[in-house]
Formats: C-alpha cells, structure tokens, sequence
C-alpha cells in the first residue's frame, strides 16, 4: 500500500524555548520536511496555550513559506467558528497569492480554547452551530461566487484554496462527504471514532468540483529514534509533559512530579490521546506507519512528531521519511 506522509506541528514552546525560538524551530522543521518528501506542514490553530506558538495560524504560514520552496503548508486546521468566512478567505487568498499551488486550508468547528478564552475573542458560543453554512460561504468566496450580495474577497477570489474537514467525531466524517472534501481525522489525540468515522464518510462520499473520490489523512504521533532505547525514553519525556500540561495547573514539576502526575490518573488520559504512535526505531516506525494506513485506509498520514527537543523533532521527521520510503518500496 502506499500512502502519502505530511507533518502537523503545533509549534511547541519547548522548556527554555522562547515564542522566538519556537517559530525558528518550526521553520527548520519545515525544510527539513521539504528535503525528505513530505507532502505538506500543517498548523493548528490554538488559544490561551503557553506551550503552543500556532495560535496565529496565517501569520505563521506566511512566515515559514518564505522560507520553503514546494512543500504545501496550510491549516490544520483554522477554528472557522472562531473567525468570519470573509476574512479566512481574504487571509488564504493571500497566501495563495504569495505561494501558488502551495497552501491548504483545514477547517475545524472546535473553539481551541476554553470558556474564558472564547469570551476573549468574541465569539459567539453557538457559533459552532452554524460551521456548515460558515464552510458553505468561505468556499464560494474563495471560487469567486459571493453567497453576500456585493461582497467579494480580495485577494482570495478566484484563488481555489483547496478545503479539509477536519475532526474527531462523526459530524466531521458526515459534512465532509456532504460536501466532496477531503477528510482529516485527528486520531492524534482522539482516536475513539477513527475507524467508524473513515467508513461513514467513505460511504457517504458525494463527488465535488474539488474532489472526485474520498481522501482520508489520519493523525498518528510518531517517536522515531536511533535506538529503541532512546525513543522509549523520549516516549516517556512526551507523557511527562502532556500531563504537566493537562493536569499541572500552570505550574513548571518536576520529572518526579509529572511521575506523580501520570501515577494519580494522568496516564490513563495521555496514554489514551498516544493510542497511535509510531514508536521505535526506524524499522519499528516503518512497520506501524504501514499497518496503521492498511487498517485505517488512509490516503495520507499526517504524522505529530513528539520529541522533548528541536533535535529530536528534527531527526524524527528524518527517520519516518527513511521508513516508510523502504517500507514502501
């Protein structure tokens, strides 16, 4: 089977990391993305995060695409209830404009943030009630026919920018075959639909001016390492961190601390959002990334690649693009 294999970055600010640091960080990541044949970087949208440097999705894109040549880059996605279709269109429409053929937009209906947070960007909490519609208009903006009498986007119109579902529920899997777009499942950290929500939208697939058949990308973490000793113990750094993040209420703990953390319940969360990881050696993340696509019949694995360094990210991204090209082949 062969699948094609793109990279989700969330931008992570690492501990000694700045918000500087961080996006550099990102761009490395991205040309080294470039030099191993992933198909594409995607940047997810997040809010009142201190680990998380993406919150400006745009912006980060624009950044990083000057500094890159053929690799596509887009969203992964945009929160759409967060925003006005009009203005996502106008912001993509100008990425596109500065990077033809280059940028994808994912569209989320989650708020990426929490209640305070949504109160902090004005949005309107039954907002996510009218995501198809808000999905419905930012694509006739961005194909050059305004559902909004006199309204075009500019720059944006005519532009095309090709649209995702992103999601982690059936509502996703049913609205993106409604409506012939790809579908991206964030079995990342929430794999409990992943296989039923695949078939329902398979199923359900209704062909579009953008898309004649269904196409599946399905988010898997990926701990690849020289060794198999170090990857374990990158492994167990990630969990470390994802409980201080999740459970620690804003506080810097200790590694014995997060231990705590992970023995009084945590792990059984994390270890719930890690269900798929591709976690090894290269040979092992090979194997798992190929069972992984057969099992779920993905099109495409967009691969989080949880590491408690830039260099570790790095030689991550490294190692999974050598996998799977052997296993492949």
């Amino acid at each position: 089977m062969t699948f094609r294999l793109s990279v989700l970055d969330l931008a992570p600010i690492a501990d000694g990391e700045t918000v500087s640091s961080s996006i550099a960080a990102s761009v490395a990541l991205a040309r080294r993305a470039e030099e191993r044949g992933y198909e594409r970087v995607w940047y997810a949208e997040h809010h009142n995060m201190p680990r998380i440097a993406s919150s400006a999705t745009s912006v980060l894109i624009a950044h990083v695409g000057a500094h890159t040549s053929t690799i596509r880059l887009g969203a992964g996605g945009v929160m759409l209830p967060n925003h006005a279709p009009l203005t996502i269109a106008e912001q993509f429409g100008t990425l596109e404009a500065m990077y033809p053929g280059r940028i994808d937009l994912g569209l989320g209906r989650a708020p990426g943030s929490d209640q305070n947070t949504m109160y902090a960007l004005r949005r309107d909490p039954r907002s996510s009630e009218r995501f198809p519609e808000d999905v419905l208009e930012l694509q006739a903006y961005l194909a050059g026919e305004s559902r909004v009498p006199g309204v075009q986007a500019v720059p944006g119109r005519g532009s095309h920018v090709p649209l995702f579902i992103l999601g982690s529920s059936m509502f996703g899997a049913h609205l993106a075959a409604q409506l012939g777009l790809p579908y991206a499942f964030a079995s990342h950290f929430a794999p409990q639909a992943l296989e039923s929500a695949v078939e329902a939208y398979r199923r359900e697939f209704l062909p579009s001016a953008q898309l004649d058949a269904p196409y599946v990308i399905a988010g898997v973490n990926v701990v690849a390492a020289d060794t198999a000793a170090e990857a374990r113990e990158n492994h167990e750094k990630v969990r470390r961190s994802l409980a201080v993040n999740l459970f620690g209420n804003g506080q810097d703990l200790s590694d014995l601390e997060a231990d705590v953390l992970l023995r009084r319940g945590a792990a059984t969360h994390v270890d719930s959002m890690l269900t798929y990881t591709a976690l090894g050696t290269p040979a092992e993340v090979g194997a798992y990334l190929r069972a992984f696509a057969e099992r779920v019949g993905a099109d495409e694995l967009i691969t989080a690649h949880q590491a408690p360094s830039v260099e570790a990210r790095l030689r991550s991204v490294e190692l999974a693009a050598e996998a799977v090209a052997e296993v492949v082949a």
